[in-house]
């Protein structure tokens, strides 16, 4: 019996006894499936056991061993979701970014899944090619890898989110030159006026809190202008969202804080293709290269492709190309075996590691009930349920969270934000619906006080 099939017994269709059926299946793991048969007494009926699938509560996701001679760490993964869970919960709770997660899951909506959808987690990664020295930040995936000079042996990887078209993060060597907890963000002109262009006027100054951008944590760079920092939006990590700066979930800037000394050197990359030799098996990675880059798309293909020859040929393997071929067309950023008779895209997905749902994935949000003292504001109305429950949940999700449900009103789907205390705090959401989705929601008077 292989591994796989003692790791995992799907069904069993066993003839009635008079046997305990728990003394039944504890003889048949000692002495093996074959028995099974002898140890009931002929009857005609039948009945079915469905054994529940084996499941792990918990996986590493952030900080590995690494081996001499090894560039591929960690592990497919996949968990079934439950009502009202979204993909990028998901994916902050097991330390992926939205791209991560929304492109190794293309068929399903990343703000409104199916329940008891199977989601893949792609925790499995091909360490960029670069000295295992400080920190590497690969922009094609946009994720971090951080090597400690006190721990040669550990591998720390993390999601980030990088500048935007026409505010790239530039590539090169630099270095951490300082270290600030609890910045003050100093508003750069450029962001002025971007802000004044919308009708929205910032400080000169943004102090300490949770409407700072560079969230508790930032590390300033050699390149003048540019950090690595917490953010204040947290489900922006795995997108190109700032101006420029690299941004890491809350959690995850405070681990690598505390771990980076001044000095540390900083390599940013772009290399959307990625090999390993890992356990007499070969592997590609692809990401689709940045808009920046879309140009050298096929200049960097064919660079991948020769790479892949000369390991071939030292290794003296035979590459599948048509599945090479399909792996670069498809680019989904899950390391898959590449030589015949390997294992195909959806043997990865059945062989994932399945991990139990843990009920609650960190800092998940949570609204408060809307009660009748409490101002709301009107955002929107969809005849469409799906619609209605995607902008509410993105709604949630904005940072901080804009509190927002869906709610059934006749024949149509109202999104209602709320709730808030003050009308001061509800034109503060409204101003902010307005910046984010260019919707003019409709303010809601408190029905049972008068709030001035």
């Amino acid at each position: 019996m292989s591994s796989q099939e003692n790791f995992r017994i799907d069904l069993f269709k066993i003839k009635k006894s008079a046997m305990p059926l728990s003394l039944a299946f504890g003889l048949m793991f000692l002495s093996g499936c074959q028995t099974l048969s002898s140890l009931f007494s002929e009857r005609e009926e039948t009945v079915t056991i469905e054994l529940p699938e084996p499941k792990l509560e918990t996986i590493v996701t952030h900080e590995f061993e690494l081996t001499d001679g090894e560039n591929m760490v960690g592990a497919i993964a996949a968990i079934n979701t439950r009502e009202n869970d979204v993909l990028p919960d998901i994916a902050r709770h097991y330390g992926l970014g939205y791209n991560d997660i929304s492109i190794a899951n293309s068929a399903v909506s990343p703000w409104t899944p199916k329940p008891d959808s199977r989601i893949l987690l792609p925790l499995q990664f091909i360490l960029p090619d670069s000295p295992h020295k400080g920190i590497a930040l690969n922009l094609a995936n946009m994720r971090l890898f951080y090597y400690p000079k006190k721990q040669p042996d550990k591998v720390y990887t993390y999601p980030v989110g990088i500048g935007r078209q026409g505010w790239n993060t530039p590539m090169g060597l630099t270095s951490v030159v300082a270290k600030d907890a609890n910045p003050s963000w100093h508003v750069p002109a450029s962001i002025h006026r971007e802000h004044a262009e919308k009708g929205d006027s910032l400080p000169n100054v943004v102090g300490a809190g949770p409407d700072n951008p560079l969230g508790l944590y930032a590390m300033r760079l050699g390149i003048p202008g540019y950090l690595i920092h917490g953010t204040n939006k947290p489900y922006g990590i795995g997108m190109q969202i700032s101006h420029g700066c690299v941004q890491l979930y809350p959690e995850d800037i405070e681990v690598l804080f505390k771990k980076t000394a001044i000095g540390t050197p900083v390599r940013i990359i772009h290399q959307p293709y990625l090999t390993a030799w890992h356990q007499d098996m070969l592997y590609l990675e692809a990401h689709e290269p940045l808009p920046k880059w879309a140009k050298d798309k096929a200049r960097l293909k064919k660079q991948v492709v020769k790479q892949l020859h000369e390991i071939s040929a030292k290794k003296s393997v035979t590459v599948d190309w048509d599945k090479v071929e399909r792996i670069l067309q498809r680019s989904d950023g899950i390391p898959t075996p590449i030589l015949m008779q390997s294992l195909n895209e959806s043997e990865i997905s059945a062989n994932a590691v399945q991990l139990s749902h843990p009920g609650q994935f960190y800092d998940q949000p949570v609204v408060e009930e809307l009660k009748d003292s409490d101002w709301s504001i009107r955002v929107a109305s969809f005849n469409d349920e799906t619609k209605a429950q995607q902008l509410a949940t993105m709604l949630n999700h904005q940072g901080p969270i804009i509190p927002a449900r869906k709610i059934q009103k006749d024949d149509a789907y109202q999104v209602i934000a709320g709730p808030f205390k003050s009308k001061t705090e509800m034109k503060a959401a409204a101003k902010r619906i307005k910046m984010d989705f260019e919707i003019d929601g409709e303010p809601v008077k408190p029905r049972l006080t008068s709030v001035n």
